[in-house]
């Protein structure tokens, strides 16, 4: 089970940015790689600690995980994994250079032969809101880049193996070492020709071209949780495009969409619903079976109902998100007012037509009218 980020760090809820930067520092110094090498253990405490700093060092990204937990973070924030080391400490200054022997006294090759990361995938998901009022599995077919077979995703061909790069002489990196008055200047990049690996491929596979990846249409299964929004999104971690020649895959990203339902207005997380009853049922009162996300119910109509009233059913609506609670039903009551009568039917009504019981008492102008949503405040306050 993930930890939660906080615990990852050593620090509290409330801890500043600057505890949480200093937490991230000693950590990511104990576990780092270039001093645990083939450390398995070692390097993911290290991209642990990467996530948990990732996010919260970010007021949005960290604003939405103590709101939301992982799915918050999860719907796009996470961090970065094709990240390198390198990228990771430039936002520390001279703190990790000084321990690991300063500018450029570290190895930039990566952990990877000769790979280049895949790319992300974007899906859109259309869902009904009783798919979000209840949560759904969903299995997608997805055409996306897989590792090659025949090589196991290293582009090379079996028996092969790697050659060092001869544009780099296995470093890595290019080294260009310019002057000016003000003194010498180097500038290092990664190696065009082995991506920053150090590394090339001798002969390279036939069936992938050397690319260690081929094109695939695959079925992905996850978990939607109850409560999404239209606009939130899923990270399907590593789940994405094969990296080239054994690099780390990209993820999927789905994108939540809600569909238009045949009787509710989604508002936040209340459902909204119009029901229409006659003036008769209205003025004598009723039961009638109104539709929910879940099953039918009966909903009692009191007597002398006014049009524009708004009626509460609790718990009917559409759940927090990764919290306790459920929004709510409203019904808001509309009359019918009929148009085909019969003359029996036009004669009952005009002897109640100048009843006191049936004239409208007429009330004190006010300006403006109170819109719909004035009226749900009154109702729930």
């Amino acid at each position: 089970m993930k930890k939660d980020f906080y615990e990852v760090l050593g620090v509290s809820k409330d801890s500043s940015i600057d505890t949480i930067k200093s937490a991230y520092r000693k950590l990511a110094l104990q576990f780092h790689p270039d001093r645990n090498p083939d450390n398995k253990e070692a390097e993911d405490k290290f991209k642990e600690a990467t996530e948990a700093y990732e996010v919260l060092s970010d007021t949005t990204k960290r604003q939405r995980y103590d709101q939301f937990g992982f799915q918050g973070v999860n719907s796009g924030f996470g961090a970065q994994s094709n990240a390198s080391y390198d990228d990771i400490f430039s936002s520390f200054g001279d703190v990790f250079g000084d321990f690991f022997g300063g500018g450029g006294g570290r190895n930039r090759r990566s952990s990877k032969p000769v790979g280049e990361p895949g790319s992300d995938i974007k899906i859109r998901l259309l869902l009904t809101l009783e798919e979000i009022a209840t949560g759904v599995e969903k299995t997608i077919k997805v055409k996306k880049q897989v590792p090659c077979t025949a090589c196991t995703g290293s582009g090379a061909k079996t028996g092969s193996g790697y050659a060092t790069c001869n544009t780099c002489k296995g470093q890595g990196e290019i080294r260009q070492v310019s002057r000016s008055v003000f003194g010498q200047f180097v500038n290092i990049t990664s190696c065009p020709t082995c991506n920053g690996s150090g590394k090339t491929i001798k002969d390279r596979c036939q069936e992938c071209s050397g690319e260690g990846r081929n094109s695939e249409e695959t079925n992905t299964k996850f978990s939607v949780p109850a409560g999404v929004m239209n606009g939130n999104y899923i990270h399907l971690r590593s789940q994405g495009n094969a990296g080239k020649r054994g690099g780390d895959p990209g993820d999927i990203i789905v994108i939540i969409e809600e569909k238009e339902h045949k009787y509710f207005i989604r508002e936040e997380n209340d459902v909204v619903f119009d029901l229409t009853i006659s003036f008769i049922d209205a003025t004598l009162g009723t039961e009638v079976e109104v539709p929910t996300l879940d099953t039918p119910a009966l909903l009692k109509i009191e007597a002398g109902t006014q049009p524009g009233t708004i009626l509460q059913m609790k718990d009917k609506g559409i759940p927090n998100l990764n919290s306790y609670g459920k929004g709510d039903q409203l019904i808001r009551v509309n009359i019918f007012v009929p148009t085909n009568l019969t003359s029996k039917e036009k004669s009952t009504l005009k002897e109640l037509q100048h009843s006191k019981h049936f004239v409208p008492e007429q009330k004190e102008n006010t300006k403006g009218k109170k819109d719909f949503f004035d009226k749900v405040k009154e109702a729930l306050f």
